[in-house]
C-alpha cells in the first residue's frame, strides 16, 4: 500500500521501514521485479523494482485499476478485546466493509477503551493492513461511541428505514439471510451476546434478531460468516 508522501516524483515511488522489510524478507523481491500495488484511498496497478537494498526500496508505478467498491454495509460492533481488536479491524478491512461503528454494551470491559489499540494510529494501520491482504485500497470509516443509548437512539435511528437491519445473536430465532440485494446495518455483540435490554433497544429500532446456528463463533469468524452469507 503506497501513501502520497511516498512518491518521488509523478511515477516513482521511494519505500523504507515495514513495507522494505516486508518485500525483502517476505516476499523475496529484487532487482527487476514487479509488485501489485495501490495508494491509499485510490487506483491499484504494478510497480517496477529497480533498486532494493538495505536502506529502501524503489520502484516506478502504473495505477491503472479503479478500487474495489466497498461492501453495501455499516458494521455496528461492540467492541472486543483489545487482544481481538486489531485482527477484527484488520479482518474487516479485507473483505471490504466500508463503515464500522464500534460501540460500548452491558458486557464490553470499561478497561477496553483504555487501550492503546483504539488510537487513530493503531486502527489505521490495522485498516492498512488488512487492506493490503484483500487488494483494496479503500480505508473503513471507523467511528467509536462510549454511550450504548444516545448512539442507538439517536445517531443509528435514522439508518434502518432504508436498510435492511440485522442483529447477530446467538437465540436468535430465524437464519441469517443469503445473498441480499440491498444495503445492511449489521450489528454484533460482545462475547456472550447483547444484554436483553440491549437487544429490545435494538429490535424497537425495527432490528431483525439472526442466528448462525448452534454454535457460539468468535466475533471475527461471526463476522466472516455473516459476510460470506449476505454478500
Amino acid at each position: 500500500m503506497l501513501e502520497r508522501e511516498d512518491f518521488v516524483d509523478e511515477n516513482r515511488v521511494r519505500l523504507a521501514g515495514r513495507r522494505l522489510h516486508h518485500v525483502r524478507e517476505i516476499l523475496g523481491t529484487t532487482n527487476g521485479d514487479e509488485l501489485r500495488v495501490g495508494i491509499v484511498g485510490g487506483r491499484t496497478g504494478i510497480g517496477n523494482v529497480d533498486r532494493v537494498d538495505d536502506d529502501a526500496l524503489e520502484m516506478d508505478v502504473r495505477l491503472e485499476t479503479e478500487p474495489l467498491d466497498p461492501l453495501p454495509l455499516r458494521l455496528i460492533l461492540a467492541l472486543p478485546r483489545p487482544k481481538v481488536l486489531n485482527r477484527t479491524i484488520a479482518a474487516a478491512a479485507s473483505m471490504g466493509i466500508g463503515e464500522i461503528d464500534l460501540i460500548n454494551s452491558w458486557r464490553v470491559e470499561k478497561s477496553y477503551w483504555k487501550s492503546p489499540r483504539l488510537s487513530a494510529e493503531s486502527i489505521r494501520m490495522q485498516s492498512i493492513l488488512g487492506l493490503e491482504q484483500s487488494g483494496g485500497t479503500i480505508l473503513p470509516t471507523i467511528r467509536l461511541h462510549r454511550l450504548f443509548v444516545p448512539f442507538v437512539r439517536k445517531e443509528l435511528s435514522g439508518e434502518v428505514p432504508d436498510k435492511l437491519a440485522l442483529l447477530a445473536h446467538p437465540r436468535g430465532a430465524v437464519e441469517a439471510p443469503r445473498k441480499v440485494e440491498q444495503a445492511v446495518v449489521l450489528a454484533i455483540g460482545p462475547e456472550g451476546g447483547f444484554i436483553e435490554r440491549e437487544l429490545q433497544t435494538f429490535q424497537e429500532l425495527g432490528f431483525t434478531a439472526v442466528s448462525l446456528g448452534p454454535r457460539i463463533l468468535r466475533v471475527e469468524t461471526a463476522i466472516a460468516c455473516l459476510i460470506g452469507r449476505l454478500f
